[in-house]
């Protein structure tokens, strides 16, 4: 089902790319902080989801327990189909249903659906169970990804691989602990609560895999009632299937 909305609100944030890569400095007294990951990627999990949905309040609130969680990096995209439907989602972008629009092209899927869940990108149906993690052999040919603060901005940067191909990655700007009383529509009545809810998408074009490349990108830091995490996932250009992931909190 595809449906057109009105507008929805953004926020005021900035992207820039950069081609150069270089060492990052270890958590340093200034505040500065940074992570590298490297070895087995986290599991990405992608809900598609709507306020608006009666369906979707399971799936979030699924989602909601997978917080605290090191080995998964659960992403709430809030799509806008569902919008004029008698409840518009305040979270939800025309930037999270091109996403998902995109993806199901990807797979060959007829049409989009809420709730719909992800993982490692591909179409998952059998939530709450996810799969099991991955191989070692695949876990051995995840490239580095390091991520930091810098400032107001936040930095990735991949290592160059062996690998074939090209290599491509999002950005994530996720926020905790939101709760809407729902007047209208399918949900009226019910009190809906979110974690891990996609605040800012930012896709990253893609790059050779046999080059090392860096991404940047300026973010506010938000408000304490509202905790927030920036993520980065880096993919397979051509399946956009997860490679690695980092996130920060900081």
């Amino acid at each position: 089902m595809s449906r057109t909305s009105p507008p929805t609100r953004t926020l005021t944030l900035a992207l820039a790319l950069a081609a150069s890569a270089s060492a990052l400095a270890a958590p340093a007294a200034d505040g500065t902080c940074s992570v590298r990951k490297t070895g087995p990627a986290p599991t990405v999990v992608e809900l598609y989801t709507s306020e608006g949905c009666s369906s979707c309040p399971p799936a979030e609130a699924w989602l909601n327990g997978l917080k605290g969680r090191t080995d998964v990096l659960p992403l709430a995209f809030h799509v806008n189909y569902w919008d004029n439907l008698g409840w518009p989602d305040r979270f939800a972008s025309p930037e999270a249903t091109d996403r998902q629009r995109r993806l199901a092209n990807l797979d060959g899927q007829r049409g989009v659906y809420t709730p719909q869940v992800r993982v490692s990108g591909r179409d998952w149906r059998r939530w709450p169970d996810l799969p099991a993690a991955a191989g070692a052999a695949t876990a051995t040919a995840a490239p580095a990804l390091e991520l930091a603060r810098d400032g107001d901005a936040f930095v990735m940067r991949v290592d160059a691989t062996a690998r074939g191909g090209a290599l491509a990655g999002y950005w994530a700007v996720l926020e905790d602990e939101h709760e809407t009383r729902v007047r209208a529509g399918e949900n009226a009545g019910a009190t809906l609560r979110h974690h891990h809810v996609v605040r800012l998408y930012r896709p990253v074009a893609d790059w050779p895999a046999g080059q090392a490349h860096s991404a940047r990108l300026a973010v506010s830091r938000g408000v304490p009632a509202h905790p927030r995490r920036v993520a980065f996932v880096l993919v397979d250009a051509a399946s956009q299937r997860p490679l690695q992931a980092a996130v920060l909190a900081c």
